[in-house]
């Protein structure tokens, strides 16, 4: 090897190497539920560079890359032994999508991917698998719960982007070596956002769904709905019943779906999903959060009006602006909570809060009343509250 390729090789590594060593700080700006961090988490440029470049001169001589990275986002999580892992959707310049562990001593920065991705059991359905939720089950198995997605067969040859989504189950004990399972199989004709409950409902596995009418336009489906299998690994759910339907001109007009898996809390079960709407720039992802009951997961029993994180700033830079999407948050025992949250389609934030903070809001923060002057009649109460003080 030539002391000049050497030395290519070594500065890529001298700047891969700094920026995972970038340290992450906490915004000053808060509003008092979350704390936003000023870098993302994980960019494309923290694929590793032995992914991206062949780094043998005699077949590429010129140090050029060979393997494009576009994107990582739309990650779950889980804490693994005292790590923080992120299941990351990795997104090639092909477009192609898989799936990469990036591993963190502390969850809000030094993420650094696993040597290898996923090597994910496929079927010939996959010809695209994305946006994977992990669930520590109380079966005792970690389970992944992914989108598969392949070509409509019935759309005509001049349409390439009609597409046909389902739910992919795959369960690991390490995030290593995986087992997949059969598909999800509902009565509806598409399934994305699909999150496996983490424990048992009536002897069962539950799963919360989004049905949905094709593979972008909810139809006469939509809303997080939820459905019950005696199995997991011929799982087929006969009935979603929707516990959080969308609705006329809120943030999940279009459609919504669950994030990652609820937090269990003496109060209830916390929530974290996406609600879409329509604007005339397009579609807006926000966040947001609701609490079930804990015996009852049907019935809703707080549900703060709005959103709780929408993009701000650089967040709305990359492929897809106004998006932002979680799928993945981790709660630490003394509480914290890490929201990690993708942006534009691009890369991935994080954001701290804590249970306490995340049951005060989700609790007492008041319910959308869905018409202007209900809205006004809140907002009235709390200054007559506050001016009285």
């Amino acid at each position: 090897m030539s002391e000049n390729f050497k030395n290519k090789i070594a500065n890529l590594k001298k700047q891969y190497e700094t920026l995972l060593q970038l340290p992450n700080f906490p915004e000053l700006y808060t509003n008092g539920i979350i704390t936003r961090y000023r870098h993302p988490v994980l960019t494309a440029d923290h694929a590793p560079y032995f992914w991206k470049y062949d780094l043998n001169e005699a077949t590429n001589p010129l140090l050029l890359e060979r393997f494009g990275i576009n994107g990582t986002f739309n990650a779950g999580a889980i804490k693994l032994n005292g790590k923080y892992l992120l299941m990351v959707r990795v997104e090639g310049k092909d477009r192609k999508s898989f799936f990469a562990v990036a591993e963190s001593p502390n969850g809000t920065d030094q993420f650094r991917f696993w040597d290898y991705p996923v090597k994910m059991p496929g079927t010939p359905d996959d010809v695209n698998v994305y946006d994977m939720r992990l669930t520590l089950h109380e079966d005792g198995w970690i389970y992944g719960v992914f989108c598969t997605e392949k070509r409509d067969p019935a759309a005509p040859q001049t349409d390439q982007s009609s597409a046909i989504a389902q739910c992919g189950i795959a369960r690991t004990k390490d995030l290593k070596t995986w087992q997949r399972l059969q598909d999800l199989r509902t009565n509806s004709p598409q399934q994305r956002n699909v999150v496996l409950h983490p424990e048992f409902v009536e002897g069962q596995y539950a799963f919360y769904t989004r049905p949905q009418d094709s593979f972008i336009q909810a139809g006469s489906g939509g809303g997080i709905g939820l459905g019950l299998t005696s199995s997991i690994e011929h799982s087929y759910i006969e009935k979603e019943v929707i516990i959080d339907p969308r609705r006329y001109h809120t943030i999940a007009e279009l459609k919504n779906g669950l994030g990652p898996a609820p937090i269990k809390t003496p109060a209830g079960w916390l929530h974290l999903a996406h609600g879409v709407r329509s604007t005339a720039a397009g579609l807006r992802y926000t966040l947001y959060v609701f609490m079930t009951d804990l015996k009852n997961l049907t019935q809703v029993i707080h549900r703060p009006a709005g959103y709780l994180i929408a993009p701000e700033g650089t967040e709305y830079i990359g492929d897809v602006s106004n998006v932002v999407f979680s799928n993945g948050w981790i709660q630490d025992a003394d509480g914290r909570v890490l929201i990690y949250y993708a942006a534009a389609d691009a890369v991935m934030h994080v954001a701290e809060t804590t249970i306490e903070k995340l049951l005060d809001y989700v609790m007492h923060t008041p319910q959308d009343s869905y018409y202007s002057a209900g809205q006004v009649g809140i907002l009235n109460t709390i200054i007559d509250k506050n001016l009285k003080l």
